[in-house]
């Protein structure tokens, strides 16, 4: 005979099967995230791979010279894999970038990955800092501007937003050395630190200021503070710009719907109104124009690092550029690509832990 199913039985059957399918709808969605992380990776690995075959720079004259022999040319191809077929090119591109191995450059004469390991933390603090700037003052100020609509206040906000979307970011730059550092002499030059500071920190974080806290070096710390100010606060004038413009945007959208009106009529404090309702409705999809808006900062500050002499991934994809480096340009484009997909990876996870519509 057959056990009879007592309710509590019955509901342990059904808890154990909810966890069962539970379980099998989170495999599912990691085994999607990951092969969407998986496609997007070869995307990029085949962009920057036609790119480097398509660009009208012949790789072996940009290492032997213009005056190589025939022998020395058609060796160097072979030594470089350019003499197989492309899909074979393509596979060992692929293996070569699995392993770390993005080249030599030859502006350098290094490996590219360690190239780019010595630049681009630099990138990464002036980025890091300018976005800081752009989301304590931006935000704050797209949101008055907003509750204070057609006010002085909005009008202001307007008029940054009107100037960071129209100067271009190399001449407020030279406007800005010229009042700052040669004028008034509130700021350091160009550069990253003094040369009489290099070399008395050991990199530990690749941030500078980070470094010299750690070490206690206060001379250095304020040093590196008085080189990054000009050029962190000029790239984080632009984030301001942007940022105060979609929370203004984001804000006026949320500030005419019916259920700010309903809280302001059940007596609600306008702060709460305002910062819990209704910015709390703003603050998910604010998110990626935060996460955008860093993306842009870390590739697009190429001007901003050429103009203060700043030792970022800009400058030395710039020089790359200049000097036919492909192995440099296409390492470059391959790591900031890679910080765009890690940077949305970050995104969509901060979607589910700030809105449970996303979970």
């Amino acid at each position: 005979m057959s056990t009879p199913i007592t309710p509590v039985g019955a509901f342990d059957r059904v808890r154990a099967l909810a966890a069962d399918r539970g379980s099998v709808r989170w495999t599912l969605r990691l085994l999607r995230w990951a092969l969407t992380l998986l496609i997007t990776f070869a995307g990029l690995l085949a962009v920057t791979f036609v790119i480097g075959r398509k660009v009208p720079i012949d790789p072996v004259l940009a290492v032997l010279g213009d005056r190589a022999s025939a022998q020395a040319y058609a060796a160097m191809r072979v030594e470089l894999g350019l003499d197989k077929p492309l899909a074979v090119q393509f596979l060992i591109y692929v293996r070569d970038v699995l392993h770390g191995n993005l080249g030599m450059s030859l502006l350098t004469a290094n490996p590219v990955i360690d190239d780019i390991k010595r630049v681009f933390p630099a990138t990464l603090e002036l980025a890091t800092l300018s976005t800081l700037l752009g989301v304590l003052v931006g935000v704050p100020l797209g949101v008055i501007a907003a509750v204070r609509h057609n006010r002085w206040i909005d009008h202001v906000a307007r008029f940054v937003g009107l100037i960071g979307s129209s100067v271009p970011v190399f001449w407020l730059g030279l406007m800005g050395l010229l009042l700052f550092y040669a004028k008034l002499h509130w700021v350091s030059g160009p550069g990253r630190i003094d040369p009489v500071f290099d070399g008395m920190v050991d990199t530990h974080t690749g941030s500078l200021l980070l470094d010299a806290l750690i070490a206690g070096e206060w001379d250095v710390f304020f040093n590196a503070v008085s080189h990054i100010a000009l050029p962190a606060a000029i790239l984080g004038y632009y984030s301001v710009a942007y940022l105060s413009r979609m929370t203004r945007s984001f804000m006026l959208d949320q500030l005419s719907q019916e259920y700010i009106t309903t809280a302001r009529a059940k007596g609600l404090p306008e702060r709460r109104v305002i910062w819990r309702h209704a910015f709390g409705n703003i603050a998910v999809p604010l998110l990626t124009v935060i996460a955008l808006a860093y993306s842009y900062l870390l590739e697009g500050s190429v001007l901003t690092e050429i103009v203060f002499a700043w030792p970022g991934i800009g400058s030395y994809l710039t020089g790359a550029l200049l000097n036919a480096d492909m192995n440099a340009v296409l390492g470059s484009t391959l790591v900031i690509g890679i910080t765009f997909i890690a940077l949305n990876l970050l995104t969509d996870a901060l979607y589910r832990v700030f809105d449970p519509r996303a979970r």
